[in-house]
Parts: structure tokens; sequence; C-alpha cells
């Protein structure tokens, strides 16, 4: 046999481990998600080899005519899922779909207001990401540790005062929601452009359970499509907005930063779509309550949860300070260990040195709601967190329990069918000679 079908061979076995792990883990990361079996199908699908450059019916390539009819249904079905006039489904990942926006709502020189990093801004929003190399001149808001939230009367003077062409919301940690009721005059003053980056929280907006930005002051939508929403791994934009200001976005997105736009993620978004607009208020809802019962589980449990003034969270999303415990990078690592799967993440009071080892960890309850828990499996699974962190546990020993507490729950749900997660297909046992 070849080194060559060696290597193979090798890759197709790792990825098969990674399966196994995580059919045998309870996986708490804030943005990611699984599939359903028709999304997925999508994913191996001849659009996977295809190009489409443009915009439906106006491409610069041949062989679109099926692909034109699915980016049109995928508009469509995103147009009634989030009450929007414009959909543009063409980014191919939440970033991109941020740069795209920049391009199309800025100019090198600008003013942007932005969520701070420490306050769980997205690296995008940075002066070291897209924000600072777009050259734009970027102020944070400043953040209430309190609430958990971009402090509003601070907020209101900062935008007076820079008066900002845009202002940026949304974050990568995003327990509550944003503040755009009570900025509206402030941004009707300057007369900047409200910009949601709803990556994290698409799916509980969509489903009508967490804020609705497009009535409450935003202009445009950016998002990536694979946290509480559970499609692919790929990017929307989303607007109310007609006029010339969408038309530079799109460009933004296309001749801007993509060619072809990943058209078998695409189709699958267009899939999870449909699924959604039946499911999704559901799912967004048993997601929220997943994430509060686990939040006071764990709060019950010993470990100091962010948020308690109100309520530790409304999202997916929990957040807690782990310094007794070890601090963020030892808690994910011993975590790990126990088939617990979450990650460090810095909290307000960190600076940037702390990134490799901050004082907190972030959890998301958006899959395993999308493998079933309930209230009560959340709370076991706070009650096995509580275990290995501060009653300090082996975490050989609470890896069988979680094993045990996986066990019944590996099927999709909040979809169309049902499906085990984790399985594959054996398309073959092994490479030939």
């Amino acid at each position: 046999m070849t080194d060559n079908r060696m290597f193979a061979r090798r890759i197709r076995a790792l990825a098969m481990k990674h399966n196994e792990m995580f059919r045998d883990s309870i996986p708490l990361i804030a943005s990611e998600n699984l599939m359903s079996p028709l999304a997925m199908e999508m994913l191996i699908s001849d659009f996977g080899s295809r190009y489409a450059e443009g915009l439906p019916y106006h491409r610069y390539y041949q062989g679109n005519e099926y692909v034109d009819e699915v980016e049109v249904l995928v508009m469509d079905l995103a147009k009634k899922f989030f009450r929007a006039e414009s959909v543009d489904p063409r980014p191919i990942s939440g970033t991109v779909a941020n740069i795209a926006t920049l391009y199309g709502t800025t100019s090198p020189g600008d003013k942007i207001t932005v969520p701070p990093l420490s306050g769980g801004g997205h690296i995008s929003a940075a002066r070291f990401g897209a924000v600072g190399l777009r050259g734009l001149h970027s102020t944070a808001y400043p953040f209430n540790t309190e609430d958990m939230n971009i402090d509003v009367d601070g907020t209101i003077r900062l935008i007076k005062q820079e008066k900002p062409k845009v202002c940026l919301f949304g974050r990568s940690v995003f327990l509550f929601p944003a503040p755009l009721k009570e900025l509206s005059e402030a941004f009707d003053e300057v007369g900047c452009t409200v910009w949601y980056d709803a990556a994290h929280v698409l799916g509980l907006i969509g489903g009508g359970k967490f804020q609705d930005p497009l009535r409450e002051g935003a202009t445009v939508i950016t998002a990536s499509t694979h946290k509480t929403f559970p499609g692919p791994q790929h990017g929307i934009i989303l607007s109310n907005d007609t006029s010339d200001l969408w038309k530079h976005i799109q460009r933004g997105v296309f001749p801007g930063v993509l060619s072809n736009h990943h058209l078998n993620a695409m189709a699958a978004l267009g899939i999870t779509l449909a699924e959604e607009l039946e499911y999704g208020a559901e799912y967004a809802q048993n997601t929220i309550a997943n994430a509060t019962t686990m939040a006071q589980t764990l709060a019950e449990g010993g470990i100091s949860v962010l948020g308690e003034k109100n309520g530790f969270t409304r999202s997916h999303t929990i957040v807690a300070d782990v310094r007794e415990q070890g601090g963020g990078k030892y808690a994910a690592e011993v975590l790990e260990q126990a088939g617990i799967i979450l990650n460090k993440n810095m909290l307000p009071w960190d600076s940037s040195k702390n990134s490799q080892n901050p004082s907190g960890i972030r959890i998301g309850t958006q899959e395993i709601t999308r493998l079933g828990f309930d209230r009560s499996d959340t709370k076991e699974v706070a009650r096995l967190i509580a275990d290995v962190l501060v009653r300090h546990r082996s975490p050989e020993d609470v890896k069988e329990e979680v094993k045990e507490l996986k066990r019944n729950h590996r099927t999709i749900r909040y979809c169309f069918g049902t499906h085990e997660a984790y399985s594959y297909v054996k398309i073959l046992e092994e490479i030939g000679e």
C-alpha cells in the first residue's frame, strides 16, 4: 500500500475517532450545533462541486438553473422566518458576512462603535480584526459587569459624542438582549447605521424568544448559521432596507469578499430554514429554559455564574467565573477529560494577556437541547460539572456517568425525521491496495 493511501486511511480513521469522542461526550460549546440529516445530505450533493457567481438569474456561469431556484427558495424562507425584506444567503461564514457589511456600510477612516472584547465582543469587531483592517476608528461601549450588558447611559453619551457612521451590536458572550430600544433616540440624533451581529442568537431571534432587532432599530443583521440556528457552517445577512445601502452591502458580498458561495451549504441553510419554520419556536424556548436551569443549578453547586442580577441568562449561553476552581484553562481541560466539552473564556475584568488563561468558562445549551436534553438532564450536567470543579471528583469516574447520560441522547430532534447523531456511512471499510 502506498504512503498516500495510508495517509488517506489515517485521516478517515481520525474522523471516525472524532465522531466516537463526541458520541460519548456532552457538547457545550456555545458556537456549535448539529445539522439535520436532510441538511447534511445537501453537503454531499453535487452542489458542492459547482460555482455560481452573482445573483440568481444573473450569473457568470452556465449550469445554474437549479441553483437559482434553490437560492430564491432560501431567500423566501429566510424572509418568512426572520420577517425581513432583504436577504443575502451567500456569505460563507458569519465573519465573511461581517466583512461584507463593513465594505458596504463604511469607508476607511470612518468611526464605528463596538462591543468591548472584555464584554464578550467578537474578534472581527476588534482593532486587530476586520474592523481595524478596514481602517476604521473604533470605540468600545462602556460595559456594566453587574448587568452583563452594555451600559445604556454611558453608551448614549458615547454615541452622541463620537457620532459614528455605524453602531455595531452583538457578542460572542450574548447573555441578554442588546438595549436597542433604549438607544434609539441616540441613533436617530446622529443618523448612524445600526448593525446587529446575531451569530450566537440567530435561532432564538427567528424563534421569537430573544429580541426582534429589525423591529427595535437595527438596519442590518449579520450572522453565522450554525449556533442556536442549527444549520451548516455558513453565513447570512438580513435587512428591511431596500435602498442603495442594501445594494452596497450586496456588492460587499460579491465581488467584495467572495466569488462562489458554497452552494451545498446554501442548500443546507434552506433545509434548516424550512425545519426552523416548523420547530424553531419550540427549540428556542427549550434551549433558553435549559440554559436558565443549568445556570441556577451551577450557582447552587458552588460555581460563580455571572449575570445573577438578571436571572443569569436569557439566551443559550452561560458564563462562570472559575478562578477559585483553578481558572478557565484548567477548568476547560479537566472537564474535557471527563467528557464535558466547553471552552475557557475571558471575563470583563480580564485583559488581553489573559486570553490563554482567562478567569472564566462559557457554556451553551443549544446542542444538547437539539439532542433532547430537558431541564432534569441539564441539572444532571450541572451536577457533573460541579463534581469535577468543586468536589474534585476524578474526571475518569465522572466520564462514565457522562457516557451513561449521553447514551440516551444521540438522536437529532427539531427536524424532519429522526436521525442518530455521530453515525456515518461506511462507504469504504478499507481503501484498496
